[in-house]
């Protein structure tokens, strides 16, 4: 299904659509997530879609996808940590220093990584085997939820007709973002790696 199929079918079935399109696309199914917030921001400047409806349909779409993600994590990710981690290095004590990170800083990765392609799923994940408290997730990957909507509905409300330039900068934009960040990991793994003194 291409994207015009997938916009043409989202503007004949309205905000149902986008909430089904987007809870699916957080899971982790293919599909273009802020493009369709860009191209149901238009339609609402149209009157083509009710405003509240929209932004409702849309938050709970992706509070919903989230929260199957941090469910998933939950359970059939420590299922498979506790079976076979072992084997890749993920032990009950790395499993407690992510649990760490995420009660430290590593939870704000749950609210802007909505905005990094493909890592609002993985950090949902992460979140969930880690063991992280529901609570602590609820606030911060909700909030990231009603910012990361907000946002791009608002994009494509307030640009109208350039609605589709707009999407395609964003993607651009998120794209080297996402490279940037795995770069920046890398080079601080590299750094802590090198930092680590040697066993005798």
């Amino acid at each position: 299904m291409d994207l015009e199929a997938i916009l043409q079918w989202v503007t004949a079935y309205g905000p149902a659509a986008l909430y089904l399109l987007l809870l699916l696309g957080i899971v982790g199914l293919p599909a273009p997530d802020e493009t369709l917030l860009v191209f149901c921001g238009y339609l609402i400047q149209r009157g083509t879609f009710p405003a509240r409806t929209t932004w409702i349909a849309a938050a709970a779409g992706s509070i919903c996808g989230i929260t199957v993600s941090y469910i998933l994590g939950r359970t059939l990710g420590l299922t498979v940590i506790h079976r076979f981690g072992s084997r890749f290095g993920a032990t009950e004590a790395r499993l407690e220093k992510v649990h760490a990170l995420y009660r430290g800083v590593g939870h704000w990765a749950l609210t802007f990584g909505y905005f990094i392609p493909g890592f609002r799923h993985f950090s949902a994940l992460v979140a969930g085997a880690s063991h992280l408290e529901a609570h602590t997730f609820a606030v911060f990957a909700y909030g990231g939820a009603l910012i990361w909507v907000s946002t791009f509905l608002s994009l494509g409300y307030f640009l109208g007709e350039e609605w589709k330039r707009a999407a395609e900068h964003a993607h651009h934009l998120l794209m080297a973002a996402s490279a940037a960040l795995v770069v920046a990991g890398l080079g601080y793994w590299l750094w802590k790696r090198r930092k680590k003194p040697e066993q005798p």
